[in-house]
Parts: C-alpha cells; sequence; structure tokens
C-alpha cells in the first residue's frame, strides 16, 4: 500500500493562467496535489473551454475568496454568428443554423450598447447552477430541461475588437454571476442569426487587472526546483483585498483584535470593511461599526 502523501499549510493566492480542455476543479485539485497543500479553493468556476486568469486560494487565503468570487470580470470572448448549440460554445452540438448578414453594415457600438446596463439573465442548462440539489449540467445531459430563476447581472461595458468572416471578438467588462455564453447567444439574436461562444479567456478579476499569471508549466518547473520555488508564485492573501481600504493598528490594538475584541483606530473609514495590519503583519478583514470602532471578522491564523 502507497505511503500517504505529505500535506503542508500553504498560504497564498496563484493567479492560475487556466489551460482549455478541463474543468476549473481539475486544475484546482492538480494545482493542490503539486503543491502537497491542506486546503485550496478557486474563485469561480470558467468553462471547460474556457482559458485565463483562475486564482488559486491555499490555507488562509481562502478567507478572501469568497470576495473575489463577488468581484467583477473581464473576458475577451470570440462568438461564431449563424449557429446556436446545445451548451452555448463549442462543446455543444449544433441545434440551429442561420443566414449571417454583411457584418460589415452592422453599427457596433449601437448594438452592443443595447446589450450593456443591468439586466436580468437566466443561467444556462449547462451550468453549475443547483436544482433541487443538483447540478443544471447534469440535468441536461439527461435530456433535461428546467426553468431557471432570472438574475440581476450587470454587462459594465461590451466593446467590439475585431470580425473574421461569420466570428465577432468582444471584450466584456460584467458582474458576478454573468453568463458569457448567455450573453453571445444575446447577440446572436440581436443580430438575426444565433451564436455560440468559440474561444472565452478571463483577462481580469477584480484587484487581478493586468496582472502576469503563472501557467500549469510554471508551475511543473517550479516543482521540479522545490517547495521554496513554488511558494515563491504566490501572492499575499491581502492582494485580493487590495482595492479596500486598509488601517494599521498598534501593538496593543492589534492584541485586542485578536482575542476578538473590537478597537477604536484614529482616521479609520467611517463604514464598510477594512484590510487590518498590525505592527510587523496583516492581521486579516474588519469591519467599521456604528460607533466607529474596527471590529474584527475574518483575522489570518498565521
Amino acid at each position: 500500500m502507497a505511503a500517504k502523501r505529505h500535506r503542508r499549510n500553504v498560504n497564498g493566492i496563484l493567479l492560475l493562467d487556466k489551460p482549455g480542455g478541463g474543468t476549473s476543479n481539475k486544475v484546482l485539485q492538480r494545482v493542490k496535489y503539486v503543491y502537497q497543500a491542506r486546503k485550496a479553493g478557486h474563485t469561480g468556476s470558467l468553462d471547460p473551454l474556457a482559458t485565463g486568469l483562475l486564482p488559486l486560494c491555499f490555507g488562509e487565503a481562502t478567507k478572501v475568496s469568497g470576495f473575489l468570487l463577488d468581484a467583477d470580470k473581464r473576458y475577451r470572448v470570440t462568438c461564431l454568428l449563424g449557429a446556436t448549440t446545445t451548451t452555448a460554445d463549442a462543446e455543444g452540438e449544433v441545434v440551429e443554423e442561420r443566414p449571417v448578414p454583411d457584418l460589415g453594415t452592422v453599427d457596433w457600438p449601437a448594438l452592443l450598447q443595447g446589450l450593456t446596463g443591468e439586466q436580468d439573465q437566466v443561467p444556462p442548462m449547462y451550468s453549475a447552477v443547483k436544482h433541487q440539489g443538483e447540478r443544471l449540467y447534469r440535468l441536461a445531459r439527461r435530456g433535461e430541461e428546467v426553468e431557471r430563476k432570472a438574475r440581476r447581472i450587470t454587462i459594465h461595458a461590451l466593446d467590439f475588437v475585431e470580425r473574421s468572416g461569420a466570428s465577432v471578438t468582444l471584450d466584456v467588462h460584467c458582474s458576478k454571476g454573468t453568463y458569457v455564453r448567455t450573453l453571445a447567444e444575446s447577440l446572436g439574436e440581436a443580430l438575426g442569426t444565433g451564436a455560440h461562444v468559440t474561444a472565452l479567456r478571463r483577462t481580469a478579476l477584480g484587484p487581478f487587472d493586468g496582472h502576469p499569471m503563472v501557467t500549469m508549466d510554471d508551475v511543473e518547473a517550479a516543482a521540479e526546483q522545490g517547495v521554496d520555488a513554488l511558494d515563491a508564485l504566490l501572492l499575499p492573501p491581502e492582494t485580493g483585498l487590495r482595492d479596500w481600504p486598509a488601517v494599521t493598528l498598534d501593538a496593543d490594538s492589534a492584541h485586542f483584535l485578536r482575542q476578538g475584541q473590537a478597537v477604536f483606530v484614529p482616521r479609520a473609514p467611517g463604514s464598510g470593511w477594512v484590510q487590518v495590519f498590525g505592527p510587523d503583519r496583516f492581521l486579516g478583514m474588519g469591519v467599521v461599526l456604528d460607533d466607529g470602532r474596527i471590529a474584527p471578522r475574518r483575522l489570518m491564523a498565521t
């Protein structure tokens, strides 16, 4: 019987450039295995077809992952007009084909402006949303379709990048919960042709916009050099909260906060969540109370 693999405490965020062809969880489990990490999670699934930014949170950084799930995202998506599929992307079967008009005559700014803003979006059947405890995509694979509740999402910006034949590439800036595949279908309906996604890449998520990403090859190469090289690829947990205001406590206040007590902080923000630092390290996340004190909410154990 093989010896049980040793697991270690790893803390930090890996900005992984997810490869296409695998699920986000499969990629996470592979990286977690390479890192020999006790605890890890990702910050929102990407479709198997999709590539790009997938922040992986290890150890204490998993306390930050929920806030990253709520963050805005940016994507570059290529849509093929003229055909709809069962999954709204190239992995599904074509269910309808329609002729594609002369795209050179399309007023792209006006068309895309009509698809932006707050709107209700129904999650696709091929999604990880649960219905009575079961993932929708499992029902879809059995040929079942159920009613889904629309979600309020926001398309902050939708910009034309290029077109080639019947393919159109767009840049998308959207809120959490947005399905870009569904947006592609909306584009196809606006043009009267139908559409599905052929390429999708997440380029930014919350505070991580323009940061260098790490590939699976980078992770594998670092693993050959040892755990120090692997850990050097990680960002501190607080980088996931970079857009938050920060407060720094003196040693006494830091001690009381770690004991679960709210503390007064001179010139603290008037409300909301804050990053909390002690004299020498990041302590965790706090919230401003009505009386101006900072109360601990999620503290780092290390």
